[in-house]
Parts: C-alpha cells; structure tokens; sequence
C-alpha cells in the first residue's frame, strides 16, 4: 500500500504539472505530439485527436512533446504552430504554466487541509517554558522563562522570531555546538550547549519545550491560514536553497527514496496528513522548476528571456550542449541524494 500510495502522489503532482503544460501549449495553438505520465516504456497509449495521451513504466515524472522542442518530430508542422513559432511571453506561459499548476495545488490544498483541521498550531514564541527529561538545555543553564532571540553554530547564525525558528536551526546543525543569545529579564545572556541524542525520537533534541500556540478558526479564516502556510513554506524552501548552494544541509538532500519513506510514514496518519504532503511536495516540485537551471522550466524561461534581450536565437547546437549539461547536473544530483537515502537506511 505504501508503494501504491507513493505512485499516486506522484501522479497526481505530474498530472498536475504536465496539464498546464498541455492547456497552455494547446490555447496558443502548439502543436502536442504526447502527453505522458511517468518515463521509460509505454504501458498504454490513447490517441485522442492530434496529441497521444500515454502511461509509462517509471512514475518519476512526465512530459508533453510540443513541436519546436529537440527529439519531436514537427516536419509536416507550420513553424507557428510550434512553441518556438509563438511570441516570446506565450512560450514564458507554458513553461511556467507546470510550476505555477502545482503552486496552485498546493495553495488549493493548504486552505482544504487547514479548513478541515478548523484549527491551527501558531508559532509559539522563543520561551522556555520546561524542560525534557535529562535536558542539554537544563544542564548548560537555561531556566524556565529565558527569550532566545539568535542561535550560532558552525559560523551560521539564525535570529530567533518564533520556536519555528529554534527547530529548522537544528535541522540543519543537529549534533554542532551551539551558542545562544539568550535574554533573562533585562540581562542578555550567551550560553553554549550541544544538543543530546534521544533515542526514543531518534534525534538530537536541546531539551526545552515552549508553550504551546493553539486557536480554532472558522471557515473563513482558512483561506488567510491556508494561504500562511504555503507563504511559510516557501520561505522554508528558498532558505534551504540558499543553504545548499553554501554547502549547508547537504547530507539532509533527498531523492526518491526519501520520498518514498515519508510518504510511507505520513500515509499512515491519515487523509489530512496525506494531502498536507501533497501540498508540500507540490509546493517543492513548483518552486524547484522556475529554478534557471538548464533542462528545468526556469532555464528555459532564462533562455527565452535571453535570446529577447540579445535579440539572437541560440541554434540547436549550443542548445543541445545547454541541456546537455543540465541533464548531467540533475542526475547528478539525483544521484547523490538517492546515495543520501539509503546511507541514512543505514
């Protein structure tokens, strides 16, 4: 069930992504020669009109063939019927038209999720209020109404507006020194620890808890909590980004595998959990591809953009080689953070 479960949430986030693709090509009058959800060998083939809709072996993603594109075959296609032949803003629509789909998704997603909760868990603010069992905190003198406001560890310093804020630092440092900015009344403080491992919670912990923040909402106020969430999490998404490009984190980068054993996890929780991940997944996948990154929608996004402003279109060569190259960077990357999944198997 777990498998079936990982292959429908992916399906559902392609689907998604390939339909803009598709409605958008097809609104500017873009020749589609297929529609195809997952890579490899075809499983099953439907001709509906002109475009064949199709079902491959692999479910890791999918793609719609629009002439003018390298590989699709447009011969007997007029040059203004391929996405190359269409003006510059219509070919930025349908490359972005996936991310945005999926962006969409998951707005769509959060407002539903956090609706059917009807209530929400508010950042709590940066406040001891107690102490675990055998607490790293306790032990380096911490007490119970200290204000954290910034967390340093390995030179990387996190200013401190919510316990959020405490959390996604040690996600990134979890075992690393770390010294805190501590204020305790009208003194501030500086108090070093290094966080415990729990084996019960199979992670490192600080040993401090804070209050927790919970409402209930009505319908309405969904829409702005919903809406919340997903402006969080893309802010959660870009941060990482802009860690892993330092170098930050990359031991927590997952590939597939990853995926599979959190879909895994939250799958068993139930149909709430179950969408929220779609939501995040979606919200990931959306943001990842306006990346200008070669072979994404974004690098071919830049590339348009480019050729508009030089006023030079790039000949087929260079844009082999272009995407060439960004096929060897994203299986790369692919590589390394399935490598990263099954080190941490074990």
């Amino acid at each position: 069930m777990s498998i079936l479960y990982f292959v429908l949430i992916l399906s559902v986030i392609v689907v998604i992504h390939e339909l803009g693709h598709l409605i958008s090509a097809k609104y500017f009058n873009v020749y589609c020669k297929e529609f195809s959800i997952g890579m490899g060998p075809v499983l099953y083939k439907k001709q509906f009109r002109e475009t064949a809709f199709a079902i491959r072996a692999l479910p890791i993603g999918g793609f719609v063939s629009m002439a003018g594109e390298e590989g699709v075959d447009d011969e007997n296609i007029p040059f203004e019927r391929t996405i190359k032949g269409i003006r510059w803003w219509q070919q930025i629509i349908v490359m972005a038209a996936g991310a945005i789909m999926n962006i969409l998704l998951a707005w769509i997603l959060f407002i539903a999720v956090t609706m059917a909760q009807g209530r929400v868990s508010l950042p709590a603010e940066p406040i001891i209020n107690g102490f675990s069992e055998n607490s790293a905190a306790q032990e380096a003198g911490f007490q119970i109404g200290d204000r954290i406001t910034a967390i340093s560890s390995e030179g990387e310093t996190t200013t401190i507006d919510n316990f959020d804020d405490i959390s996604e630092h040690f996600a990134y440092f979890p075992d690393a020194e770390a010294e805190f900015t501590v204020k305790r009344g009208n003194e501030t403080l500086n108090i070093t620890l290094t966080p415990r491992y729990n084996e019960s919670e199979q992670r490192y912990l600080a040993g401090f808890t804070a209050k927790s923040n919970i409402r209930d909402i009505n319908a309405w106020e969904s829409f702005y909590y919903g809406t919340r969430r997903m402006l969080d999490g893309s802010t959660a998404i870009f941060d990482s980004l802009s860690k892993l490009i330092r170098g930050i984190g990359l031991e927590h980068l997952s590939g597939p595998v990853g995926i599979y054993q959190v879909t895994a996890q939250t799958t068993q929780n139930g149909l709430l959990p179950a969408l929220a991940l779609i939501a995040l997944l979606s919200l990931n996948i959306g943001i990842f591809n306006l990346l200008p990154l070669p072979i994404l929608d974004g690098g071919r996004i830049f590339i348009v953009l480019i050729e508009k402003i030089s006023g030079r279109t790039l000949s087929e060569r260079a844009e082999s080689i272009v995407m060439g190259i960004g096929v060897v960077l994203l299986v790369a990357l692919m590589v390394f953070a399935t490598w990263q999944d099954i080190m941490r198997l074990f």
